[in-house]
């Protein structure tokens, strides 16, 4: 338990202000992490961590999904500042016990912000909030199984249960997740790809016939050019630099499209090479191109225009391996150009200059992630970028290919193993044949449609694996009623967070192993197994004594479930499964595509690959069997006067909702959260002055309600003129509900059209419940006084 001066360290900040022009990433963030270390793990766990991290034999990172190098060929620390961060928050010497919950009330627990929770440590027992309770309070193992069972055999259908899961868990966790709820009678299986990169695998199915990357590192290491586009690799996946910089050495350019010119596009300070810790460093990005948010599907068809005038195209490629070339081309060599300068804000010069470089590469990798696939027309967006990509034949070819670049460590693995509201006939044919039942056929709820399917009184118990699912989810407050008027709300978690606080009539924590801990189980000690985003698959290993004797692994928690709701049905042996994982994988390799002999692949140095057919062979499991060009007209988002277009995004230190502290060093933030990034005409043009304190208004298309984020500090920045940023999940609220993208129904964190005002000044407009999502924040207007300049 925290000291009250540790408290206020957490609850009473001062946001400063400072110069993110010359920043550069690298050497810096591993001090300050290595010292972050050894403030929560000491020496010995700290060593004994992050030595294993990522390691053959050591255990995969629960950061970010970025490949490792091939065996023989890692570091002997294979880990970045964000990944050594992610260690120490789960492998914290703080305990979060019974008697803290009797401290606290959930009321108390309410105010505080999501940083001060983390803070806390790890939860140590099963704990329950019964109805009317103002407190959690334990409960044994058993009993808590058994409440969850009966509370879902009460149900009126199975489809009146949620299942969600964040990208945390493990293969092992995922499939036997999935066959519980399959088992019990539903698809509703919403997970955090349905809030992140779920457009691109509708795209790329779509385009390709699957809905993963075409590339390996050693496709990075060896590609003429990269393009980098919506994506922030120094903060949100900063192993990639060290690739970016192999790439530059081997005489790769790099062209970065990103609203903001981030530390991580410019320059990297390698902190285990010479060159990195007293040198300059590299310089990556050769040109940056600062598009206005949203513009990225007119800059991909202005550069399609001009590969197409020049006739930069692979015709032997786009002859044999692709279809609707002829429309497409059509199309783009009608493109407005007029159009496409308003949509990016960009010059045609620097338009051109962008389509020389794609012009000259005859080996081009296409690096994307949340600047893209969270707006209105992200499907149209990704296609847009595959069409590129066949037009110069850049799919199946070394040093090319589609690299959406995942967020969480095993989000795709998660999605391999089943976890997916809309699940391919195939492979529940081959559940049927595995376990002798007949699954669900229709499709589930997604993240966004669980949201709703709560709210109007259609799901009535909800469990989480993982996953921080009130903070990460869209539309706060809706998503927060919602959640608070469900019969039962369950979180398998490894420490506190506000979705526990947000909670139904009855309420579980049940505490579960972590990634750095030892997993043993009847039969002996276990290993778990993740896929990055390459699609290799490989065993992680936890090396520490778990944090309470009274954790169980996911594993063990998910099939302790399902015996205490389905019992035998069906004649599945839950028990053996939780037993010796081996068992969950060698069902594994019978019903999941490309994993036949799993248990011997993914025990090999590195594990093992899985197929992917437009890499390997050039083929497409699409309707026509080839790469499909698609035709999409140029649509952005209609910014009326005096609103701006925000995007939502992560400070330098958070993972996804864990807040790890206050530094945004890179953009020069310190000590507070609450700011949104403008351009300095813009702010002039509102009557506003950096370091103003604004509320941020937006309203959406047939919704007469105000949504609002209050308390913002205003920071100039290199930002597009009409564009801001601030970060999330203090500006979820503002994110609406029903403001999806089409096809993929992904909520649209990048393109929310808002309006500022002086704090204070356009208070009636908001509902009070909105004053709500303030408390606990970490500079609450509630808690502390205006600061009244910037140091």
């Amino acid at each position: 338990m925290m000291r009250d001066d540790q408290r206020r360290e957490y609850d009473e900040q001062d946001l400063r202000v400072g110069d993110h022009k010359n920043s550069a990433a690298g050497v810096t963030g591993v001090a300050v992490a290595l010292k972050r270390s050894l403030r929560e793990m000491g020496i010995v766990r700290s060593a004994e961590t992050l030595l294993q991290l990522n390691q053959e034999e050591g255990f995969d990172c629960m950061s970010c999904a970025w490949p490792d190098p091939e065996p023989g060929h890692r570091k002997t620390a294979e880990f970045c500042e964000n990944g050594a961060k992610a260690v120490a928050e789960e492998a914290t010497r703080d305990r979060v016990t019974p008697e803290f919950f009797a401290r606290h009330s959930i009321a108390d627990l309410s105010q505080h912000s999501e940083l001060w929770l983390g803070k806390q440590g790890r939860i140590t027992h099963p704990m329950v909030k019964r109805p009317g309770a103002t407190h959690y309070t334990p409960i044994d193992w058993d009993d808590a199984y058994a409440l969850i069972g009966e509370q879902l055999r009460s149900l009126d259908s199975p489809d009146e249960a949620l299942f969600y899961t964040s990208g945390r868990a493990s293969n092992e966790a995922a499939f036997v997740y999935q066959l519980f709820a399959r088992a019990f009678g539903t698809n509703n299986l919403p997970d955090c790809s349905n809030m992140c990169h779920e457009s691109t695998s509708i795209a790329l199915q779509e385009s390709i016939g699957i809905g993963k990357a075409s590339v390996t590192l050693d496709d990075v290491y060896n590609a003429e050019l990269i393009v980098l586009q919506g994506q922030n690799p120094g903060t949100n996946h900063p192993r990639m630099l060290t690739a970016l910089e192999d790439a530059k050495r081997n005489g790769a350019k790099i062209l970065a499209i990103n609203p903001l010119r981030e530390a991580g596009l410019v320059n990297f300070r390698n902190p285990q090479t010479p060159r990195g810790v007293v040198g300059h460093g590299t310089d990556l990005a050769d040109l940056h191109l600062p598009i206005a948010v949203n513009g990225d599907l007119a800059l991909m068809q202005g550069i399609a225009s001009l590969l197409v005038e020049w006739d930069a195209i692979d015709h032997d490629f786009v002859r044999e391996y692709t279809d609707g070339f002829e429309d497409w081309k059509r199309h783009v060599q009608n493109v407005d150009w007029d159009e496409v300068i308003s949509a990016t804000g960009l010059s045609r010069q620097l338009i051109t200059e962008a389509a020389q470089m794609l012009r000259r590469s005859k080996a081009t990798v296409f690096c994307w992630a949340m600047g893209v696939t969270q707006h209105r027309n992200a499907v149209a967006t990704i296609k847009e970028i595959c069409n590129v990509a066949f037009a110069q034949g850049n799919i199946g070819r070394r040093g090319a290919g589609l690299m959406p670049v995942r967020g969480h460590s095993n989000v795709q693995g998660d999605r391999t193993m089943g976890i997916w509201e809309r699940p391919p006939q195939h492979f529940l044919d081959a559940l049927e044949k595995e376990f002798g039942f007949d699954p669900p056929r229709e499709y589930g709820f997604d993240t966004v449609d669980s949201i709703r399917a709560m709210r109007d009184g259609k799901a009535k118990f909800f469990l989480g694996l993982g996953g921080n699912f009130v903070q990460s989810a869209p539309d706060t407050v809706v998503t927060s009623e919602a959640m608070s008027g469900i019969d039962m709300t369950v979180h398998i978690s490894t420490k506190l967070n506000r979705s526990h606080l947000v909670c139904g009539d009855t309420a579980l924590i049940l505490p579960t192993l972590g990634r750095t801990e030892k997993d043993v189980q009847a039969s002996g000690h276990q290993f778990v197994s993740v896929e990055d985003t390459e699609c290799s698959v490989h065993a992680s290993r936890g090396p520490l004594e778990p944090a309470s004797e009274h954790l169980r692994s996911e594993v063990s928690i998910i099939t302790s479930i399902a015996e205490a709701t389905i019992g035998d049905r069906y004649g599945i042996d839950w028990k053996a499964m939780r037993d010796d994982y081996a068992n969950i994988r060698s069902r594994i390799a019978r019903v999941v595509p490309g994993c036949e002999g799993y248990e011997v692949n993914v025990r090999r140095p590195g594990g093992f690959i899985l197929p992917h057919p437009p890499r390997d062979t050039r083929t497409f499991q699409t309707e026509t069997g080839k790469a499909e060009f698609a035709v999409s007209p140029i649509e952005v988002v209609q910014v009326p006067p005096g609103h701006l277009l925000l995007q939502t995004l992560r400070s330098h230190d958070q993972f996804n909702t864990t807040i790890y502290g206050l530094s945004d060093r890179y953009r020069g933030i310190e000590g507070g959260r609450r700011v949104v990034f403008m351009h300095r005409e813009d702010i002039a043009a509102a009557g506003l002055d950096p370091g103003d304190i604004v509320d941020l208004f937006t309203r959406w298309d047939g919704d007469e309600r105000v949504r609002c984020a209050h308390r913002f500090r205003v920071v100039e920045y290199d930002v597009p003129r009409g564009s801001a940023a601030a970060y999330y999940p203090e500006t979820n609220p503002l994110v609406p509900l029903d403001s999806t993208a089409l096809e993929s129904n992904c909520p649209t964190y990048k393109s929310v059209v808002i309006s500022i005002a002086p704090t204070g000044t356009r208070s009636s407009e908001c509902p009070d419940v909105c004053s709500t999502q303030e408390v606990g924040s970490d500079w609450s207007h509630k808690t502390r006084p205006q600061p009244e300049h910037l140091s």
